[in-house]
């Protein structure tokens, strides 16, 4: 089967060398109209999205982000963040705390966010952030998510002015593709070893053997880690490096303030 939207789909790859063409505000503004179109828990929208422009912060994010240079280099970049503060700013500026005090028999609590609050408020803003992205890619814009952009909340809250209950959980570089940019796809696992029916299934050894065989051509005995085969040295370079550490130390941070304690 085939049609537009799904050669979109098949076509785009993450993007990090970029044309000196710049992202007029027509595209910019169609990107970000799409990204307001996506899915969203109850209508709430539990994110917001901050456009970067300025070399400044771009420069800072590219050394913030893990040393990433290439994000410094992207025209525009666009932060998106769970975000609950506007609700509750609402909610405080409409009664909501003395309805809940006058109501306290009926169980009801003004309670902070928490936990499951951050988590729906991620996926509203994961959604959006994957339509800009494929709106963008409808317009010969690549991207590229950062991921490290949860990494050193404290920094980032402060260079963005974030209130509390609002986390930054995706930021996406944006550019366009330049003319003989050659689009290397990355192999993906086989649909049997990701989709199941009706339950989850455990993998059999030798599943997991033919799962991996791809990635495990990418295996060199003279890596730096020491690492005497390929999970050995992924997990060094990935899972178990300093970044990872910094990554779950900021969120850590982060989720203190997702506490659900009671704000009456």
């Amino acid at each position: 089967m085939d049609n537009q939207v799904l050669d979109v789909l098949r076509r785009r790859v993450s993007l990090r060398t970029y044309d000196s063409r710049s992202v007029t505000e027509e595209e910019l503004n169609t990107i970000l109209k799409a990204a307001m179109q996506a899915p969203t828990a109850g209508n709430q929208m539990l994110y917001s999205i901050i456009v970067i422009k300025d070399q400044k912060k771009k420069d800072l994010l590219s050394k913030s982000c893990d040393n990433q240079p290439f994000i410094a280099k992207a025209p525009v970049l666009l932060l998106f963040a769970a975000d609950q503060h506007k609700w509750f700013e609402y909610y405080k500026k409409n009664g909501v705390r003395e309805f809940c005090s006058n109501h306290r028999e009926e169980g009801f609590l003004f309670e902070a966010p928490q936990e499951s609050d951050l988590l729906l408020a991620c996926e509203d803003a994961i959604i959006a952030a994957q339509n800009a992205v494929i709106a963008a890619e409808s317009l010969g814009i690549g991207s590229c998510y950062i991921g490290d952009i949860v990494e050193n909340f404290e920094f980032h809250q402060k260079l963005f002015r974030l209130p509390q209950y609002v986390f930054p959980i995706a930021l996406l570089c944006m550019g366009h593709y330049k003319a003989d940019h050659k689009r290397v796809h990355q192999q993906r696992f086989a649909p049997q070893f990701v989709v199941f029916n009706e339950e989850y299934r455990e993998l059999t050894e030798e599943e997991y053997r033919e799962m991996f065989a791809h990635q495990e051509t990418f295996y060199r005995e003279n890596n730096p880690y020491g690492a005497e085969n390929y999970a050995q040295m992924f997990y060094a370079r990935k899972t178990g490096a300093a970044f990872s550490k910094e990554m779950a130390r900021s969120v850590r941070v982060a989720l203190k303030e997702w506490s659900g304690k009671n704000l009456q």
